[in-house]
């Protein structure tokens, strides 16, 4: 399984099209209203379900975790693999059945990384958006947003964001790479009035034993 990095989420292809080279106000005052409602909660915990799909072996691997979301710090937990943003530092602690290492990094030195606090607001800046279309799944309806980059050395080509159109919520988002692989995370649950301490976001090694710490800082 592909190892995650402090993204979340994250990935690259190229786009063609005339419309993924526009601002789109219907999509804007959609992304408005999911980040509006985001920068309002008091902490956000949430399981969800990733899946990566490869085209060139036509093999999928699905995983779970849970991800934790306070202002711009993070919290992400998923099989063999933690990582803690306190909007300082972060931390990417692996585990297997013979090894335990943590790698520290700035959080200023993963700026053009998607994270799961700025998959909220990555469009204000260096993005072309357009609303897809809108398509009922029960009693939701869900309006799908591609984000294309305005340059093309951004670090991120292309994301689909699939949001709740009654809650305002962010349900799902997609992200493919320049291999031809595709990332796709979508919550299971979500308590939008999480109450998180600061320290939920901080590596503590005590209470995960002998540990190699590698600090990139």
């Amino acid at each position: 399984m592909k190892k995650l990095s402090a993204t979340l989420i994250i990935a690259i292809f190229f786009v063609s099209g005339v419309f993924s080279q526009t601002k789109d106000p219907k999509a804007k005052a959609v992304l408005d209203g999911v980040s509006q409602k985001y920068a309002s909660i008091k902490g956000l915990k949430a399981s969800f379900e990733f899946s990566y799909s490869d085209v060139s072996d036509g093999r999928t691997q699905n995983q779970s975790g849970e991800i934790a979301i306070k202002g711009n710090k993070y919290h992400l937990k998923l099989p063999e693999q933690e990582i803690f943003n306190n909007g300082k530092t972060v931390w990417t602690y692996i585990e297997s059945d013979s090894y335990k290492e943590v790698t520290i990094n700035n959080s200023s030195d993963m700026e053009n990384e998607l994270t799961p606090s700025s998959v909220y607001t990555i469009y204000q800046k260096g993005y072309n958006y357009r609303l897809i279309g809108e398509k009922t799944e029960g009693s939701m309806v869900i309006q799908e947003i591609e984000l294309t980059a305005e340059k093309s050395n951004a670090p991120f080509k292309r994301v689909k964001l699939f949001v709740d159109k009654n809650k305002k919520d962010l349900i799902s988002w997609e992200i493919y790479d320049d291999q031809g692989g595709t990332f796709k995370y979508k919550f299971k649950s979500v308590n939008t009035n999480a109450e998180l301490t600061d320290d939920y976001f901080t590596f503590n090694p005590q209470k995960y034993g002998k540990v190699e710490i590698i600090d990139l800082r």
